[in-house]
């Protein structure tokens, strides 16, 4: 038996081993394949900002709030795809400014290839190009296959809009569809249980409702309208169009349009080969046909906002993702750590250097228990006597805008999403699937009256329901009294405008949610002036940026974890994470075996 035990014992550290020379050995071959990578960008040809230089803007990439938080993917990687295609707004920015105060700079191309952003990260960007015509330099803009709403959007502050004699144009207004799956669950035997406070909270809508209700309706009509409203106005200024005339021509199939038809609705200057773009390109900066012309992009012109500041600085903290969740579909940010994110500001309280804090909002919500230790963090940071003042980004809802209600100065995009004031839980219950469909039955022993609570999908008690709607209750109590507080308002106001419901940042301004619109910059002009710091002073990001192969290993070990779970647990952990994907934010029980998320 001992024997035995020995051999037992032997085999599994010489699988451990093995294992971990596996591991240490494919670590060998990324950390290779990274440096590679790398290699490959910094052996290109040095880009050097000489005279007649054009700042270019290609869209087809994704803009993230910031430059190099980008987790570096290992099979892209190992594919040969390089590194990842994305740009921070900051950097953005930065460069559209730079470009505009730079003599060798002449001018701006946008080159329009489907840029991914939600709108109020696009208008940061679209009120930086305005800026910069204020220098009297010039903005081109070009679709080689098309232009599509969002490029649009960017490409109607140009001087002048080209397009490829075949292209298109797409305006259409703003839309969506959400599948309402309540049949579906009541054939395959699954039902949500809900608990929630707010008439307008509607995530759970389509998980028990076959249709979407009228509150939900009204207020996604609400905000989708306004939000258009701003798009479609900006862009009838700009090409100087009327709205309404704008309007009912994205009422008719524009991206249907001839080429022919698009300039003579004003939609488009003229159209042009890309060769022909060039030379438009080479006569606006002087360079003779056939020569090269000289390209800069945001990198090359952008400040180096990582690098350590010095003395008295301002902290600008961005606070991206989901509350101690993942990351927006349309970024490649991680998300949001509430205990390091708090620790974070905890260290800048204490810093003397630090004068002031700028937090970055760009948050759909997420763990309410996160929530209010950011929100703590932020009351302490209050507290040191220094200013704080919120710059929401495309979205500061629910989470996002409780870790927002206490600052002394909220700003927002005319086009950010907030408020979602409202606190909810949802918890599937698989019995009817697992005994009726499946034919498992579930058999429990218990020691007190809610030992299996929840256990592997059993459907809840009244008396547990009720405890779950309590608790939630209260933690709608307590939401609603942090922004009271915050907002210096009573709570009933609070509660009169909350209910859930999602605002758009024009609305959320007119009843109190919102301070001024703009973005980072006006931000931190605000607080640089509350901390009495003149005009002279500097920014700092916050947190550092995360080391790209640590961050790919902790992707690749996540993913691993996936793997295991979907083997283990099959169709209910794919259940379980689509639910999360979904609904990962505010308060969201879904009780699995040895886990509870919140």
């Amino acid at each position: 038996m001992m024997k035995k035990f020995i051999l037992i014992v032997c085999g599994s550290f010489v699988g451990a081993f093995l294992a971990f020379l596996f591991f240490m050995l494919a670590a060998m071959i990324m950390s290779f394949g990274i440096m590679g990578a790398m290699g490959g960008v910094s052996s290109k040809k040095a880009v050097s900002v000489t005279k007649h230089s054009i700042l270019k803007l290609d869209l087809g990439t994704t803009i993230d709030e910031r430059s190099g938080n980008e987790a570096i993917d290992m099979m892209s990687l190992m594919q040969g795809d390089g590194l990842p295609s994305s740009v921070g707004l900051n950097t953005m920015l930065s460069a559209i400014k730079n470009a505009a105060e730079n003599d060798k700079i002449e001018g701006i191309y946008i080159e329009c290839n489907g840029v991914s952003a939600s709108p109020a990260t696009l208008e940061a960007v679209r009120h930086a190009l305005k800026e910069f015509k204020k220098s009297g330099k010039w903005i081109a803009a070009y679709g080689y296959e098309g232009i599509n709403q969002l490029d649009y959007y960017l490409a109607s502050v140009a001087d002048s809009i080209y397009l490829n004699p075949v292209g298109a144009v797409d305006l259409h207004g703003l839309g969506g569809a959400t599948p309402y799956m309540k049949k579906l669950l009541d054939k395959v035997g699954v039902e949500m249980q809900i608990v929630r406070v707010g008439t307008f909270k509607s995530a759970v809508e389509p998980y028990m409702l076959e249709n979407m209700s009228e509150a939900n309706r009204l207020q996604t009509e609400q905000y989708l309208g306004a939000i258009w409203s701003e798009i479609r106005d900006s862009i009838a200024v700009d090409r100087k169009l009327a709205s309404e005339a704008l309007n009912t021509l994205c009422d008719s199939v524009v991206f249907c349009f001839t080429p022919q038809r698009l300039i003579q609705e004003k939609l488009v200057d003229k159209l042009v080969y890309r060769d022909e773009m060039e030379n438009i390109l080479r006569a606006r900066t002087e360079v003779e046909k056939g020569d090269d012309l000289n390209y800069v992009g945001p990198d090359d012109l952008a400040d180096d906002q990582e690098t350590p500041a010095f003395g008295d600085h301002i902290a600008v903290v961005y606070a991206v993702g989901e509350i101690d969740g993942s990351g927006s579909m349309l970024s490649s940010e991680e998300g949001i750590d509430s205990k390091k994110l708090s620790e974070t500001i905890h260290k800048l309280a204490d810093d003397d250097n630090v004068k002031g804090m700028v937090l970055r909002v760009n948050s759909p919500g997420g763990s309410a228990f996160g929530s209010e230790q950011i929100w703590k963090a932020v009351e302490d940071f209050k507290k040191a006597g220094k200013p704080v003042a919120i710059s929401m980004g495309d979205y500061a809802a629910s989470g996002g805008y409780y870790i927002s209600c206490g600052a002394d100065r909220i700003f927002a995009e005319r086009t950010t999403i907030t408020g979602s004031i409202g606190i909810f839980g949802m918890i599937p219950s698989y019995k009817e699937l697992l005994e009726n469909k499946l034919g498992v039955n579930m058999e429990s022993v218990k020691t007190n009256e809610n030992s299996d609570m929840n256990a592997l999908g059993q459907k809840l008690t009244p008396a547990q329901l009720a405890a779950l709607q309590n608790m939630v209750n209260e933690g709608y109590d307590l939401f609603t009294k942090r922004c009271a507080t915050g907002r210096h308002v009573t709570q009933d106001s609070i509660k009169q405008i909350a209910e859930g419901r999602v605002w758009d940042a024009v609305t959320a301004k007119q009843i109190g949610l919102v301070d001024e619109f703009g973005g980072i910059a006006e931000a931190v002009k605000w607080v640089a002036n509350k901390a009495k710091l003149g005009d002279d002073y500097s920014t700092q990001n916050y947190p550092e940026i995360k080391d790209k192969f640590q961050a790919m290993l902790e992707k690749y070990m996540k993913t691993r974890y996936e793997a295991r779970m979907r083997e283990e647990m099959g169709p209910i952990y794919e259940w379980h994470q689509q639910l999360m994907r979904i609904l990962g934010r505010d308060r969201v029980l879904c009780m699995m075996p040895e886990e509870v998320i919140f």
